[in-house]
């Protein structure tokens, strides 16, 4: 008994350890609290830089890496939503596996050292099919979703709780020494609870019911100014800088500052530049803010059928500082980086006590922090979106561009300049993998094409008949895109309709998403909603025959609403009236109030054609293409190396299409934007709108599809395609993501890199303006310099040019101190370089190449 008791007390020992050393690296705090200026966390106030990242957005292989570049991107904290749907797409039945898999997120936040900001809702928004709530919500007797309605609260509640008890049961809020600091409650709900008699009511339980779960761990509200206490209610926006919470007792925060914008089918595409954010970022600090997130800081890929809107876009990527393939955006992640050094410079200064700030001139004004200690912390702002300006301030002279923020640590020298970047840009370009025919081929060719006709109308023995048209929403509850209206008509061959120059046209009105007519098994016609507009409505000619006539009409859904009050209660599909009209006559047949027949989904769905495996697929030399209604098959080889990879579309029309069963997308290569709106360069002074800085004007909305690198084989990979109007697969090709060029430019009076703020200030001054490039893998070395210029060069990277003046030592200089190192760093001055022309600001410009 001695001998057995002896081992158990080592067993347990060892169980103690082992549990200890995978924890300890998240063991972060006991005890979060917050005071009127900060989030106070172990008795210590602290500001906090945040990012967005959605698990189900990218894969898990993909997580530590976007973890890692996120933590040396400056960020304190993860923050994420929590997608109901994916969750629990049956009451009752869960799923928490692969990309779903929470715990695993959080717990590899933690591990990372990162704080974790957990966005429960359980309403998302988040351009999200259905805003994050499942389908089966809306069929419960008597529910009225986001309002003082038991059998809606009730739901909410369990789930709430059923999240916060997985939260508990792996110790992974900060009060039981895991990382999540934070919890949300509902979402922007006060941008629309104007429309809900019991609003106040609502979001006071909300309010209760969540801090009843009992944490440990402070509850906000976003764009919620009625936010009871103790819930902190936040901001959203482009800017939050003027924001005020609704009590002296709690601190200025920012949960959405908008990196850039959503993508829509049928728009260009937005972009924010990253001197704009960097000014509203501080901005927000400069004026008592310190907790700021970034929405998104990786965007990521709408899998599946996840993308809402409706007519989102696969593509989730934001125009954020880790693009959508797991790629740093630069310069925007390496200037904001520098941004959040610089603001943490300032931190003691600023959690010792309130801002105070005054006026420099017009749109001009001076915030310092100053203790009774000594210790001093300014930031200088120019929201003047045309003139630059010369300001005083504590007996010294500077330079404040328009639109711009100085921050200075010490109150006295510039260590960042908002609308000054030192980080180096990158040009990333996907490069087309060539076809197996090549001899060059390094993979990624196509092999073979099959294919299997959808039948069109009804196909299906679950197929049912009903007098009038049904709402699509509610018959299909979203299993699937599509669902069938069908309708068979006999004429004699008297009606008035058919007499000869009667000019027949159909006439449907519908809903929405999109819609395609066939008459006797032809398509005849097709319609789409958009972004603003889902609805629509389309008359198209049509030839009737003596005898029975089959209209077929198919309905689709591009992703369901998910903003807006009631949205839940917007339907889809074909509500009529579905008209047979002679516009030459007058005369007219209404179709909408007779037996149609309906079938959800489409036959292929029904074999599961997307997993590739059936054996009804058919192989003939003629592939056909440009026709509707048609699945393709073949296999590939994975592009080789390490490198993102996407499939391009061009030569489709609009589908779904599917690698070795998993699911990349919709695709909609033939919706283009229209011509107009695009700028070559934006002006990032004055405030941002999603529509004022356009690309990709008369293009297609999103060409390119990410396919996850741990979705791949080596060789026999199956991509499944399921095409709706018409294309040519044997146009689609692979590519890969390459950054094919790295550029700085860098002036005289940049103030210097961030990192040298460390050093003495007499090695600064000595040191000046740095203009620094490093290649973005660790095995790469910089192999060539495409350009350099230090005088007045013209241009953005890529397009440099000289100006009127030039140095002729830039590019050897460059060359000599670059060239087969990683990274290099080169002084901005004429003693390296000479002078070329006295008396005007120069500037160092270059562009490099790495392999």
């Amino acid at each position: 008994m001695i001998i057995e008791e002896s081992k158990m007390r080592g067993v347990r020992f060892v169980v103690f350890l082992l549990f200890a050393l995978n924890t300890v690296s998240f063991c972060f705090a006991d005890n979060v609290t917050y005071d009127h200026r900060a989030l106070v966390i172990n008795g210590k106030r602290r500001v906090l830089v945040s990012g967005s990242i959605h698990y189900p957005r990218s894969t898990p292989d993909m997580w530590p890496d976007l973890i890692q570049k996120s933590k040396q991107g400056g960020l304190d904290v993860i923050e994420t939503y929590v997608f109901w749907n994916l969750h629990e797409p049956v009451r009752g039945q869960y799923n928490f596996e692969g990309r779903n898999d929470l715990v695993k997120f959080v717990k590899l936040v933690g591990e990372a050292g990162l704080y974790v900001h957990l966005r429960i809702g359980p309403y998302v928004c988040a351009e999200w099919n259905y805003g994050g709530f499942p389908i089966w919500l809306h069929f419960i007797p008597g529910i009225v979703l986001r309002s003082d309605n038991e059998p809606f609260k009730a739901e909410m509640q369990r789930f709430t709780a059923k999240i916060v008890d997985m939260m508990k049961q792996e110790n992974l809020y900060a009060s039981q020494g895991g990382p999540i600091i934070l919890s949300q409650i509902e979402n922007e709900y006060g941008n629309i609870d104007s429309a809900y008699p019991s609003a106040k009511t609502y979001i006071k339980w909300a309010a209760e019911m969540a801090t009843s779960l009992d944490t440990g761990v402070p509850w906000v509200m976003c764009q919620q100014s009625d936010a009871p206490d103790p819930i902190i209610n936040t901001c959203n926006g482009f800017y939050c800088d003027q924001f005020t919470p609704n009590s002296d007792k709690k601190p200025k925060m920012w949960t959405e500052n908008w990196s850039g914008w959503f993508s829509a089918f049928g728009d260009a595409v937005p972009y924010r530049p990253v001197e704009d954010i960097a000014f509203a970022v501080a901005r927000f600090y400069q004026l008592g803010g310190t907790f700021q997130n970034y929405y998104m800081y990786h965007g990521g890929t709408n899998f599946g059928r996840t993308s809402g809107g409706p007519f989102i876009t696969t593509t989730y990527d934001y125009d954020a500082p880790i693009d959508e393939y797991g790629l740093v955006r630069q310069p925007k992640w390496g200037h904001l980086k520098d941004v959040h050094k610089a603001i943490k410079l300032c931190e003691e200064a600023m959690l010792a006590t309130d801002p105070k700030t005054t006026s420099l001139g017009s749109n001009m004004e001076a915030t310092v922090y100053k203790t009774e200690s000594g210790l001093c912390s300014a930031f200088l702002a120019n929201w003047d979106t045309k003139t630059d300006a010369t300001v005083n301030f504590n007996g010294n002279s500077y330079h404040l561009p328009a639109w711009s923020v100085n921050i200075l640590p010490d109150c006295k020298n510039v260590v960042l300049n908002t609308a000054k970047i030192n980080s180096v840009t990158a040009i990333s370009k996907f490069i087309s993998q060539p076809s197996k025919d090549d001899p060059s081929s390094s993979g990624a060719s196509l092999s073979g094409w099959s294919w299997i006709n959808e039948p069109v109308g009804i196909s299906s023995q679950s197929a049912f008949t009903k007098t009038g048209l049904l709402e699509q929403i509610n018959t299909t509850a979203d299993k699937s895109d599509y669902m069938w209206y069908s309708i068979s008509i006999e004429m004699n061959g008297n009606e008035h309709i058919l007499k000869e120059g009667s000019g027949t046209v159909l006439h449907i009105d519908s809903l929405g998403h999109t819609l395609y007519a066939f008459i006797n098994g032809k398509l005849i016609g097709s319609g789409k909603g958009s972004n603003g507009n889902r609805k629509v409505s389309i008359e198209v000619p049509v030839t009737l025959i003596k005898g029975s006539n089959k209209i077929d009409l198919l309905s689709l859904t591009v992703g369901l609403q998910n903003y807006g009050a009631y949205f839940d209660t917007l339907g889809a599909g074909i509500t009529g009236p579905v008209l047979l009209k002679g516009s030459q006559n007058g005369s007219t047949i209404d179709l909408s109030s007779r037996k149609w027949t309906y079938q959800v989904g489409l036959r292929g769905e029904e074999l599961d054609l997307s997993s590739g495996s059936t054996s009804l697929w058919v192989s003939q030399p003629a592939l056909p293409t440009n026709q509707p209604l048609i699945w393709y098959k073949t296999t590939f080889d994975a592009p080789t190396g390490s490198s993102p990879v996407a499939i391009d579309f061009t030569g489709m029309g609009k589908g779904q299409a599917w690698v070795n069963g998993q699911s990349i997308g919709r695709y909609w290569p033939a919706n283009k934007a229209s011509n107009g709106g695009c700028v070559d360069s934006c002006n990032y002074r004055g405030s941002y709108s999603s529509n004022k800085c356009l690309r990709n004007c008369g293009k297609p909305s999103q060409r390119l599809y990410h396919v996850p690198r741990s979705w791949l084989q080596p060789s026999g990979n199956v991509l499944v395609l399921f095409e709706e109007t018409g294309g040519n697969p044997n146009q689609i090709s692979f590519a890969t993501r390459e950054v094919e060029s790295l550029c700085s430019r860098i002036s005289e009076n940049h103030p210097l890199p961030v990192d040298m703020w460390t050093s003495d200030e007499e090695a600064r001054k000595k040191a000046g303006p740095t203009l620094s490039l490093e290649c973005p893998h660790p095995d790469q070395v910089i192999t060539s310099i495409k350009f350099a210029s230090f005088g007045t060069p013209r241009g953005t990277c890529g397009s440099f040019s000289h100006g009127q003046c030039s140095s002729k030592q830039a590019l050897p200089v460059i060359q000599k101190a670059c060239i087969g190192s990683r990274s290099c760093s080169i002084g901005v001055s004429i003693n390296k370089f000479g002078d070329p022309c006295k008396g005007v600001t120069k500037s160092l410009a270059v562009e490099a190449s790495c392999v």
